[in-house]
């Protein structure tokens, strides 16, 4: 069985929520009471949204970076990162990442695409409000 790797914590909530619903999903297919294996890395979020105040893209980059690293060292075979604002720099982090990463945002137009929803709402920091990542993905 592979090992998820979730960078959290900087939309704890949000953390939360990945990991039911994986679990959820998980215990639909395999009804046989296991569960899927998990790594969490907790970031702090203070300090990902001073990057982003401080418009400090690389800062947040290379946070985000170290997060994923511990979680390859811990044994991930693979990640992701569990809000939006940090996809910011996805593109920045995805090639540089020592374990694979799924984009939610690429994740989110795939499923959107896929049930022909035309549109969509998205609610964010403002951070993600202003940024163009979720338009680039979502106009391919």
């Amino acid at each position: 069985m592979k090992t998820l790797g979730i960078v959290g914590s900087l939309g704890p909530e949000s953390t939360v929520d990945y990991y039911q619903r994986i679990i959820a999903l998980y215990r639909e297919r395999q009804p046989d009471g296991s569960y899927p294996q998990f790594i969490i890395i907790s970031v702090d979020l203070k300090k990902g949204l001073d990057f982003m105040d401080a418009n400090n893209l690389t800062g947040m980059a290379d946070y985000l970076l170290e997060g994923i690293g511990k979680l390859g060292r811990a044994g991930a075979d693979f990640g992701l990162i569990a809000a939006n604002t940090p996809h910011i720099v996805f593109e920045d982090v995805a090639p540089k990442s020592p374990i694979p990463l799924i984009s939610i945002v690429e994740a989110t137009c795939t499923a959107a695409k896929a049930q022909k929803l035309k549109r969509l709402a998205l609610f964010g920091t403002r951070y993600t409000m202003q940024a163009t990542f979720y338009p680039k993905v979502f106009s391919r």
